[in-house]
C-alpha cells in the first residue's frame, strides 16, 4: 500500500483555467526533510488562465516558468500567458500523444485508428515507452533545468500540457535530486489522477464517435497518471546508469556542490 504524505502546507487554490496546479512543498526526504513550501509548483498549461488566475500565479513571486510544451501543443492550446518579471523557459520534451495528426484523431474519435494504436494494452505500452525516452534521451534538458534551479530560478513553475506526463517527471527528477522519498514523489505523482486535475480534451463539433465510451476507454491511459509509467522511468534510471547518484554525476552532470545548493534552495 502506498504511504500517504502530508499535502502541501500553502492551500490549494481553485484556478479556473489552469489544470492540475500544485505546490510540491511538504514532501519528505529520505533524511528527514522537507520540500520547503511556495518554491516549486507544477500545473498544465497557462494559456487558458483568466486574469484571476494570472493574479494569483504573480502572487507567488515566481522567478521562472519551465514549460515543456512542444510547438505543436502551442498551436493547438496557444502560447501561456505573460506574467510580468516572470522568466518564461520553453524546453520541448517528447510528449508520449505526440503528433498533430494524433490529436486529430482523438478530436475526431477516429475511432479505427484509435483501435490500431491504443487497444490491447498498446496505449499503456506507449506511455512506459515514452517515459523511458524521456529519461534516456531528455539529460540534456533535465540538466538544464536543475542548474537553473540550483543557481537562480526558484520559485519556479513546471508545467506542460496536462502537468502530467512531460512536468510530472521533472519534477520527479528534481524530487530524486534533492533526495525525496520515493513513495513520496509517486503520491505526489498520482494526485494528477484527481477528476479536477485532468486535462480536458476539446473535441471536433462534428464527430459523432468523439466521446464515445469505447473512445474514452482508448484514451484513459493517454490520461491517467499510472505508477507504472513512473516505475518505468525509475527502471530506466536503474538500468542505464546504475542508480539514481550515477544518473545525476553521470547523465545530468550534477556535481555534489550543485546538488547541495540546489537542497538549499528548495528545502527546509
Amino acid at each position: 500500500m502506498t504511504q500517504q504524505f502530508p499535502p502541501a502546507e500553502l492551500s490549494e487554490p481553485e484556478l479556473a483555467g489552469v489544470r492540475n496546479f500544485r505546490d510540491v512543498g511538504g514532501l519528505p526526504t529520505v533524511d528527514g526533510r522537507r520540500v520547503r513550501a511556495g518554491r516549486l509548483f507544477r500545473s498544465g498549461h497557462l494559456a487558458h488562465a483568466t486574469e484571476a488566475d494570472a493574479a494569483f500565479l504573480s502572487s507567488l513571486g515566481l522567478h521562472t516558468v519551465f514549460d515543456f510544451r512542444n510547438a505543436a501543443d502551442q498551436r493547438l492550446e496557444g502560447p501561456d500567458v505573460t506574467l510580468p518579471g516572470v522568466r518564461n523557459v520553453n524546453l520541448p520534451l517528447s510528449d508520449p500523444a505526440d503528433g498533430a495528426e494524433f490529436w486529430k484523431m482523438v478530436r475526431d474519435g477516429d475511432l479505427d485508428q484509435l483501435r490500431s494504436i491504443l487497444a490491447d494494452g498498446k496505449g499503456a505500452e506507449r506511455m512506459s515507452a515514452s517515459y523511458r525516452t524521456i529519461i534516456k534521451e531528455r539529460t540534456a534538458e533535465h540538466s538544464r533545468v536543475l542548474h537553473a534551479l540550483a543557481d537562480d530560478s526558484v520559485p519556479a513553475l513546471m508545467h506542460c500540457a496536462a502537468g502530467k506526463d512531460r512536468a510530472g517527471l521533472s519534477i520527479a527528477v528534481t524530487l530524486l535530486a534533492v533526495g525525496v522519498d520515493r513513495d513520496a514523489i509517486e503520491a505526489d505523482y498520482l494526485e494528477s489522477n484527481a477528476a479536477h486535475r485532468r486535462y480536458r480534451v476539446r473535441r471536433s463539433s462534428d464527430s459523432p464517435n468523439a466521446m464515445s465510451p469505447e473512445v474514452m476507454e482508448l484514451l484513459n491511459p493517454l490520461f491517467d497518471a499510472r505508477a507504472e509509467y513512473l516505475a518505468a522511468a525509475f527502471e530506466t534510471i536503474e538500468q542505464t546508469w546504475g542508480g539514481t547518484d550515477a544518473y545525476l554525476a553521470e547523465g545530468l552532470n550534477l556535481s555534489p556542490a550543485t546538488r547541495e545548493r540546489l537542497r538549499e534552495r528548495l528545502l527546509d
